[in-house]
C-alpha cells in the first residue's frame, strides 16, 4: 500500500493535496490504514505534510533505494514486475541467475534485482565492480527472450542505449557510450554494464543484464581514480547542485530499456536502433586502440553496424570488431 500511496501523491500538481477519503477510495482501505502507512514513511524519512480538511503532500523525498520508493517511481508495462530489493547482496547477477535456474519457461522474466550494495559486485573479465552501501545503483535484469543465442550479446549495447538515454534525461549532464558497455561523461566512466547468458546450441534458457551506475561517490579506490567518476562529481564539475534521486534515475532507465527492448525483438539486431547509438558512441570518428587476444591494432572508429560490431577503419580497408573478448581505448587514454 505504501508503493501506491507514495504513487498518488506524486502524481498530485505540485503544492496540491490528495485527500484521505481519496486515498482509502482508491485504494479501498480505511483512513486508520492510510494514517499508518503514512506514519511508517515518515519514519524512513519522508516528509509528508498533513493538513485537516485538505489532506496530504509529498514535501520531501529521501534518497533511499527502498521497494516501495523503486515502485512508486516506476511507470514501466512489464519490466520490474516485480523488483526484488536488497539492503546488501553479493551480486545482482548471481541473484538473478540463481532465481533463473530456479523458475520454468518464461517465469520470473522482467524481474529486476536491485541492491543497495554489492560485496561481491562484477565487471567484464571478472573485475570487480565498486558497489558500497548508499552511493549507486546495482541492478540486473532476468531475461528469458524467444531469441537465437547469436543475437544476445546485442543487448549489452540496448542497455548502453537506455542508461545513457536515462541519464541524459534525469541528470541532463552529456552522457555517452563508450563501445561496448561503459558510460562516460567527460571521458570518464559513470555505468559498467555486464550481460551473462545460459543457453543451448539454439535456445536461451536466460540473460541477465546487470548494470552499475556511480552516482554519489566522492572517491574511487587509486586503480581506478584517473578513470572514475560519479554522477554527483560532475553535476557539481558543471556547476550544478546534485539532487538525484536514484530511485527516480533507476525507474527512468528501465523504462528506457522496455522501450528500446521492444524495439530490438522485432528484428533481433540493432537495425533500428545502431544510428541512436552512434549519435552517442564517444568513439566515433575517433582513433582507438583494439586490444585484441589475437594482436592489438589501431584504427578509426567509424560506429557500429546492425549487430553491434564496432567498425574500424584500417589502411588495408574496414575491420568489423566484436565485443567479447576484445577492449577499445582510445590512444591518449581511456576514451
Amino acid at each position: 500500500m505504501k508503493t501506491e500511496i507514495l504513487r498518488l501523491l506524486r502524481q498530485a500538481e505540485p503544492g496540491s493535496y490528495v485527500s484521505g477519503q481519496e486515498l482509502c477510495e482508491r485504494l479501498g482501505v480505511s483512513r486508520t490504514a492510510v494514517w499508518k502507512s503514512m506514519k511508517q514513511l515518515k519514519e524512513t524519512g519522508y516528509e509528508i505534510e498533513a493538513v485537516q480538511n485538505r489532506g496530504y503532500r509529498l514535501v520531501f523525498v529521501p534518497d533511499i533505494l527502498s521497494k516501495n520508493e523503486i515502485e512508486s517511481c516506476l511507470s514501466t508495462k512489464w519490466l520490474g514486475h516485480p523488483i526484488r530489493y536488497y539492503d546488501e547482496i553479493d551480486s545482482t547477477n548471481t541473484e538473478a541467475k540463481r532465481v533463473a535456474e530456479e523458475t520454468r519457461g518464461t517465469e520470473g522474466h522482467g524481474t529486476v534485482f536491485v541492491a543497495d550494495m554489492q560485496t561481491f559486485g562484477r565487471g567484464r573479465r571478472g573485475r570487480t565492480w565498486n558497489s558500497p552501501h548508499g552511493t549507486g545503483i546495482f541492478f540486473t535484469i532476468l531475461l528469458k527472450p524467444d531469441i537465437n543465442p547469436a543475437n544476445a550479446s546485442m543487448l549489452t549495447l540496448v542497455q548502453a542505449l537506455a542508461a545513457a538515454a536515462g541519464i541524459r534525461a534525469v541528470t541532463g549532464l552529456d552522457a555517452r557510450i563508450k563501445w561496448p558497455n561503459d558510460i562516460v561523461v567527460n571521458g570518464k566512466k559513470i555505468v559498467g554494464i555486464l550481460t551473462e547468458m545460459s543457453a543451448q546450441i539454439d535456445y536461451v534458457n536466460h540473460i541477465v543484464v546487470g548494470t552499475g551506475i556511480n552516482v554519489h561517490q566522492t572517491e574511487f579506490p587509486p586503480e581506478i581514480a584517473k578513470t572514475a567518476a560519479s554522477l554527483d562529481l560532475e553535476l557539481q564539475h558543471a556547476g550544478k547542485t546534485p539532487q538525484i534521486s536514484r530511485a527516480g534515475l533507476l525507474g527512468n532507465v528501465l523504462e528506457q530499456f522496455e522501450h528500446y527492448y521492444e524495439i530490438y525483438l522485432n528484428t533481433q539486431d540493432l537495425s533500428a536502433l545502431f544510428e541512436e547509438y552512434n549519435s552517442l558512441l564517444v568513439n566515433c570518428r575517433r582513433r582507438v586502440r583494439v586490444l585484441d587476444p589475437g594482436g592489438e591494432f589501431e584504427g578509426t572508429a567509424l560506429g557500429i553496424d546492425s549487430r553491434g560490431e564496432l567498425l574500424v577503419e584500417r589502411a588495408q580497408g574496414v575491420e568489423k570488431v566484436s565485443s567479447g573478448e576484445v577492449s577499445v581505448r582510445g590512444i591518449y587514454g581511456y576514451v
